[in-house]
């Protein structure tokens, strides 16, 4: 992945942040950690950030229990969530691939990820791989599920899936993936091929914008800085 690509995903993700009180970024997550920084630098100082392993500029001070106490009492107004495999309901799998419990392989598992979905009212699905291996029709296990029956409790849900290849927005309706935009390079018909859900789209959707230069500057200059204390190598990489 190169510094254009990178700076794209920050930037699109950043929008989707725009308004909002407070953002929580979990571990590993360095872009939707740039993404919710720049969005701060954007805002003045909103969304305030709560960003695990950070040692300057979050305000968690116990860790994962502070983050799921947090959600619960309606604290956090978005989260970012993963996994091995997103399907086309926007359920995840972070446990592994094959038939459970025989998995194929296995990964660290689903942590809390079924809680967050249902209690962040705004849970951006970020995957940079883009193939019919990530992007499933049905996932093999469902760590946390995108959607629940009539009269469940549930003020969080999926928002957006965002992946190395274009955005996708969910409509909890239709309980299913509209695109909404093609990163540059990419077009409509490559993106079919490489997803294994079907999803709507208009016949010609729009490209995602590039960042422009001020946008650039934050990147390379206070956001930068500041991802630096938890993602010093992505920082030094990616943004300079």
């Amino acid at each position: 992945m190169n510094t254009e690509t990178t700076a794209l995903l920050i930037d699109v993700i950043a929008g989707m942040l725009e308004g909002l009180g407070r953002v929580a970024v979990g571990a590993s997550s360095p872009i939707p950690a740039a993404a919710a920084l720049l969005a701060r630098e954007r805002g003045g100082g909103r969304p305030a950030l709560s960003l695990l392993g950070a040692q300057a500029g979050s305000d968690f001070t116990d860790g994962g229990r502070e983050l799921f106490d947090r959600a619960g009492q309606g604290r956090i107004d978005a989260f970012f969530l993963g996994g091995v495999q997103i399907d086309g309901g926007a359920d995840i799998n972070l446990v592994g691939t094959g038939p459970h419990p025989a998995a194929e392989k296995r990964f660290p598992g689903s942590y809390g990820s079924a809680y967050l979905y249902f209690v962040v009212p705004r849970v951006i699905l970020f995957r940079l791989e883009h193939s019919p291996r990530t992007l499933v029709r049905k996932v093999d296990f469902v760590s946390a599920p995108g959607t629940s029956p009539p009269g469940v409790y549930r003020p969080g849900g999926p928002y957006a899936l965002v992946t190395g290849r274009c955005v996708f927005r969910f409509e909890p309706a239709r309980g299913r993936f509209r695109l909404a935009s093609l990163h540059p390079g990419h077009s409509l018909d490559e993106v079919r091929d490489a997803t294994g859900f079907d999803f709507d789209s208009a016949d010609d959707p729009p490209e995602t914008p590039a960042p422009d230069a001020g946008t650039m500057a934050l990147l390379r200059g206070p956001v930068g800085a500041a991802l630096a204390d938890v993602y010093p190598r992505f920082a030094a990489a990616f943004l300079g």
